[in-house]
């Protein structure tokens, strides 16, 4: 595959949407959320599936395990002491209302989420040389999240790419795919649409309408990038994505019929299912330079292939954009897809919900992409404050919705969870030498290194928590560190800490215990376990020790590694 140009978007509007309307779904319209409550409808399309399907939901969640959850969802960690018992003993009844707004506005909401939509678009170990030092994009992420940036207008700078790596953010997307046009057109199409078309990459898929010559149309819109070197900024190297003025897409057809020395047939840009792309010819005299020079930011082109493409993508007008990330945030909040997987909204693979999810889709347009009041609207319905305690399936991710799923923590959640637990953020806090990770603005891997853990080695044991499609895969690795990693540092009996705190405490034993399970779980210990805490703790030998290895037996517990 070699070289490809773009022409106006507005000439083939209608063309490609009317293409593809019909393709994304083939049911009644939407349902209209009008001046009604985006959640209601949520729980009104979810409750007449349960009723459909004869499914029995579970009740309410109890407040200790919503604080818990939503804490986790939003802002990806387990809230403090204080504010557990804050929630908890708050008589509102809008009292959930009124936290969800609270983290919707906490700088750590933009933290938590950039740090989702960074395994998305690149994964834990992505390709390309410079990706692993990416803080330049996951800090323009945050910003996008926090600054409440309607998503349109973010994905379609991800998608231009304009500016450096490390001053801007967005190039470092395409810096994963240098060289690899192919590759870029793959994890487009899935990321931005939901659509998987990598098949059609050696020949026409065999369940979808995609054709190759879809695929490498598609291509041909990004086969002109080059990633290229303009110096350091600061510490780091940065980069930016140039664009050449020529270059096209070289067609060999099926790749059995390929042979040695084939040269193809080019291939214009195409928009899926849309008309061919329409550019201005070049001059007849334009000489195309070789390379883009390194140590300087590479010039404009005459037309930009790119920017067309990123233009169509995101228009609110392209039912399979606004589709896709309705359906992607609904499975971040409550566990699976309405489409599942999320990167395959295929005809060949239904929604379980189809009018919930046109009229998410549709409210999401309505409101201009505003992905705040979309989560918020989520995680006040209903279904989202479902216990996950209840009878019949016991899928981790029930597909009727009738109670919550559960879910182990990111290595990133657990790391500063277990920061707030042992009250270790409170230490390094006296001790200057870090913020608490509440407070952190920063996101990356540094924030770890600063605090004195190993980061590579707890990402070994945390970093892949799922098998690629949510299910769960503990194992001795995660058994390993946690009786053997440095997570026993983090219990400290210096000032600040949960162990310092509960061994100087002239309280009862009893009250001792309901802080520990309200500080490390988030919730009140039943009188049971308030029993047997206490009877191991009062015991007479060594009660730091034994304090230490109760702080220890909460933090490592499998309560503890899961969102409930």
């Amino acid at each position: 595959m070699r070289g490809a140009s773009s022409g106006k978007v507005a000439d083939m509007n209608r063309p490609w949407q009317l293409v593809l309307s019909a393709l994304v779904v083939a049911c009644a319209a939407p349902a209209v959320v009008g001046d009604g409550r985006l959640r209601d409808v949520i729980d009104r399309a979810v409750e007449d599936a349960w009723k459909a399907n004869n499914v029995m939901p579970a009740a309410l969640s109890t407040d200790s395990e919503f604080v818990r959850r939503i804490y986790l969802d939003l802002i990806g960690v387990i809230p403090t002491y204080d504010e557990v018992v804050v929630f908890l003993d708050d008589a509102d009844p809008d009292k959930r209302e009124k936290l969800i707004a609270r983290l919707l506005d906490h700088p750590r909401y933009g933290v938590h989420q950039s740090d989702v939509w960074d395994m998305i678009y690149f994964g834990r170990n992505p390709p390309g040389y410079g990706t692993r030092y990416r803080d330049g994009f996951k800090n323009w992420l945050r910003d996008q999240f926090n600054d409440n940036v309607p998503y349109h207008v973010w994905a379609r700078a991800i998608l231009k790419a304009e500016g450096n790596t490390v001053e801007h953010g967005p190039p470092m997307f395409f810096v994963q795919y240098k060289n690899a046009p192919e590759d870029a057109t793959v994890a487009v199409t899935r990321k931005f649409l939901g659509i998987q078309l990598q098949c059609a990459r050696c020949h026409d898929h065999p369940f979808d309408a995609w054709s190759q010559r879809d695929f490498y149309g598609m291509a041909a819109f990004l086969v002109r990038l080059r990633v290229v070197d303009v110096g350091k900024k600061g510490k780091l190297k940065a980069y930016a994505i140039g664009e050449k003025n020529s270059g096209e897409v070289l067609f060999t057809g099926p790749v059995q019929q390929d042979g040695v020395g084939k040269q193809g047939q080019p291939v214009k840009p195409k928009f899926l299912k849309g008309a061919l792309l329409v550019e201005p010819r070049l001059p007849e005299d334009f000489k195309e330079p070789r390379d883009f020079p390194s140590g300087r930011m590479p010039p404009k082109p005459r037309f930009s292939r790119k920017d067309r493409l990123a233009d169509w993508i995101t228009s609110p007008e392209n039912p399979y954009f606004a589709r896709a990330v309705a359906n992607r945030i609904w499975a971040q909040f409550m566990g699976k897809g309405i489409v599942h997987p999320v990167d395959n909204l295929s005809p060949a693979n239904p929604p379980s919900h189809p009018e919930l999810l046109d009229a998410l889709t549709q409210a999401l347009i309505e409101h201009e992409f505003d992905l705040k009041w979309f989560i918020g609207e989520i995680v006040n319905s209903r279904a989202y404050q479902l216990s996950a305690v209840g009878s019949g399936s016991k899928e981790a991710k029930p597909k009727w919705y009738q109670r919550a799923r559960y879910r182990p923590l990111s290595a990133e959640e657990l790391f500063e969870s277990w920061m707030i637990a042992s009250g270790f953020d409170k230490v390094l806090e006296r001790s200057g030498k870090a913020r608490s990770p509440i407070e952190a603005t920063g996101v990356g891997g540094d924030r770890f290194q600063v605090r004195g853990i190993e980061w590579e080695r707890l990402l070994q044991s945390f970093g892949r928590p799922n098998d690629g499609v949510g299910n769960f895969q503990g194992g001795l690795h995660e058994h390993l560190y946690l009786n053997n990693g440095p997570i026993r540092q983090m219990i400290s009996d210096r000032p600040g800490s949960l162990h310092e705190s509960l061994a100087k405490s002239e309280a009862s034993w009893e009250e001792r215990v309901e802080r520990l399970f309200l500080q490390v779980l988030s919730r009140r210990p039943t009188s049971a376990e308030i029993e047997e805490f206490v009877a191991f703790l009062s015991a007479g030998d060594d009660p730091r020790g034994r304090l230490h290895d109760a702080v220890w037996t909460l933090m490592t517990c499998s309560e503890f590694r899961f969102n409930h």
